[in-house]
């Protein structure tokens, strides 16, 4: 019996198919750290907004919780913490009540203002109809899910503006 030779097709297929595999493991050693650095940074923007939006929301309302009368400066920052207690850890939140009679000169450009550098405000003493600030700060080292290398010294913060009844 004679035995007939395999065809030229049937010897590289074997061949082809390995070649095919290291192929593939290279194309996923690529692919695989792109996809999942842009996922982490899906899930680290995303939570980054979230933080901002409750800082914002927090702010908000504190103020709207201030302009009553009888309600002090003490509270307000009490009743923001209790708010943002439940978003994220709140070691590091930084509430500022100050005066923002600032805000009634026309013309007066936000961006330019220090806000640490306004004067704090008793809002018990406050007058009526006079501007106060509810700031609310958080580092971002503190806050982020995953320890951020490219952002250092980044701080999220969100206020609110309100006249005193």
């Amino acid at each position: 019996m004679r035995q007939h030779a395999p065809h030229h097709s049937e010897q590289l297929k074997p061949a082809g198919r390995n070649r095919r595999r290291g192929t593939t493991v290279v194309e996923m050693a690529v692919i695989l750290p792109v996809f999942f650095s842009f996922l982490f940074a899906l899930f680290e923007f995303s939570h980054a907004y979230m933080v901002i939006s409750a800082i914002s929301t927090a702010s908000k309302k504190a103020a709207r919780y201030g302009v009553a009368e009888g309600v002090s400066t003490a509270q307000v920052a009490a009743r923001t913490r209790e708010i943002l207690e439940d978003a994220f850890n709140i070691d590091s939140v930084t509430v500022m009540v100050k005066d923002a009679s600032a805000f009634d000169t026309p013309g007066t450009d936000p961006s330019s203002i220090d806000y640490q550098g306004l004067s704090n405000i008793e809002l018990t003493d406050a007058e009526p109809r006079q501007l106060f600030l509810i700031r609310v700060e958080v580092p971002y080292d503190d806050v982020a899910i995953i320890p951020p290398f490219w952002i250092k010294g980044a701080t999220l913060s969100g206020q609110s503006v309100m006249r005193h009844e």
